[in-house]
């Protein structure tokens, strides 16, 4: 069955390739250097110690990783010079987390928040938009901020998905429809916003849900970052299937297949997936990076 010209023996196989393929631009791929023939950067940050023993997040250890991924995914010395090139001070910034299966950890987002005050954003100018597309379309700039995860209806429930509420109309985009969850992004409320991709590593969920089972979720204790969304998922995704393999001990695809990460790519023009066009920074915790 094909969806968006995607066929599911397509994505098992791995079929990437970009020719033509237009790179989430505007101001924050600038920022990073990005552009026509550059690779997509993303920045894993890691530590053992981002959790304590009873799952509560370290906020000065998440707060380091924080800053360090910030910085690799955009290219400075410091995430306080990163945070000036992705946001000015009269920007009006949603941090836009997730909540079902596995909730964003909500002391990043006063992390963030903190760091960006620090660089001249005042308190005033931040937004929690939820599901509120009235508070999207206030905003000049979006954070995207999920957990990460695996989906029982999209196969991976991470960037892509994490702005499905927008849309009007959620269960249009679920099982092979996924694959269109990139046009949520070109919505106009929504298209060009996005200038930094946070990915809440620190205890992911590699099976699907609707309810968490212990058994598939780990202490990964990361932070992923990029300015390219479609690189981002693809790295996550890649870190979830990793686990569910190495769980099973033996290939174990997820299902749905995530066929939206690629068409994100191919016929979107989000970003990319193809791993040959990602270079993935590591810092931190040198453990079980699965991938």
């Amino acid at each position: 069955m094909t969806t968006e010209g995607i066929t599911r023996r397509e994505f098992l196989k791995g079929t990437v390739g970009a020719a033509g393929l237009a790179l989430y631009g505007g101001p924050a791929l600038a920022a990073a250097g990005g552009g026509k023939g550059s690779k997509s950067v993303v920045a894993i940050a890691r530590s053992a110690q981002a959790l304590t023993g009873d799952g509560q997040v370290d906020t000065s250890v998440t707060a380091e990783i924080l800053r360090t991924s910030v910085a690799q995914a955009v290219g400075t010395g410091s995430a306080q010079e990163a945070w000036k090139k992705l946001f000015q001070p009269t920007d009006i910034i949603g941090i836009v987390t997730s909540k079902a299966v596995n909730p964003t950890h909500m002391e990043i987002v006063d992390l963030i928040k903190a760091d960006l005050k620090a660089a001249g954003v005042p308190e005033a100018n931040f937004r929690l938009p939820g599901r509120d597309v009235e508070v999207v379309k206030q905003c000049t700039a979006l954070i995207c901020l999920p957990a990460l995860k695996a989906h029982w209806l999209t196969g991976i429930g991470t960037v892509l998905k994490n702005y499905i509420m927008f849309s009007g109309k959620p269960s249009s985009y679920h099982n092979e429809d996924s694959a269109k969850l990139g046009e949520i992004w070109s919505l106009e409320f929504i298209k060009g916003k996005t200038r930094l991709t946070l990915i809440d590593a620190l205890q992911p969920t590699c099976d699907k849900g609707p309810q968490v089972d212990p058994r598939y979720r780990w202490v990964y204790g990361g932070i992923i970052a990029s300015v390219d969304p479609v690189a981002a998922e693809a790295v996550g995704l890649r870190i979830i299937q990793a686990k569910r393999d190495e769980i099973k001990g033996e290939p174990w695809p997820l299902s749905p297949p995530p066929l939206c990460v690629e068409a994100a790519d191919k016929q979107y023009g989000l970003g990319t997936s193809d791993p040959t066009k990602i270079e993935i920074k590591k810092s931190g915790w040198n453990e079980d990076w699965l991938v």
